[in-house]
């Protein structure tokens, strides 16, 4: 074969091949999520309370996983910051929904866990939602005072007729970082 035909076959095959670069990259499909109650994905208000509902319970209460699922895209990411005990760096750890879970089953068997949100600001366009979830965890329901404090940021998406939790960042409060007047709650 000739110098330009072998040029012509390769510049071909690599005509051929480009577009399917970026599929061949790319992780495989996730699996598809549990059915949502229609009850829990109807709005904003609805999915944010699911959320919590069920992250909340005593210790050796098995959480509803399949319903968490439901709440979240199959590729959503949770992302919890914290610090490094050796420096204070902040460092976020990446998760994927079965990550997540698979990291918080254990300590939800041992530990009682019960937050709630304290006070939201939400900002909306189109289909697209970001909403600063302030919350407060507490060991049990009745517990008078939270052992922590922060703010959830949460991405939704309105496809297919129902909300989606797309991410899930969060930022507990510290010492030398408290939570802005304008994420907690308001005075009547």
């Amino acid at each position: 074969m000739s110098t330009p035909r072998l040029r012509c076959a390769l510049l071909c095959a690599l005509c051929l091949l480009l577009p399917a670069l970026p599929t061949l990259a790319q992780d495989p499909p996730a699996a598809a999520p549990p059915m949502a109650d229609s009850a829990d994905v109807a709005s904003v208000d609805a999915i944010l309370a699911a959320l919590y509902d069920v992250i909340s319970g005593p210790a050796n209460q098995p959480r509803d996983w399949d319903r968490f699922r439901a709440l979240l895209l199959p590729e959503a990411r949770l992302v919890p910051l914290g610090r490094r005990q050796e420096d204070g760096a902040v460092v976020a750890h990446v998760f994927s929904v079965e990550d997540y879970i698979e990291r918080a089953t254990p300590y939800f068997e041992q530990n009682g866990f019960f937050e709630i949100e304290t006070a939201r600001t939400t900002e909306r366009y189109g289909n697209l939602v970001h909403a600063f979830s302030t919350y407060e965890s507490r060991q049990a329901a009745e517990d008078p005072e939270p052992f922590a404090r922060g703010i959830n940021s949460i991405q939704f998406i309105y496809k297919e007729g129902r909300w989606w939790i797309v991410n899930i960042a969060w930022q507990p409060e510290w010492d030398d970082l408290p939570i802005p007047a304008a994420y907690l709650p308001r005075e009547p």
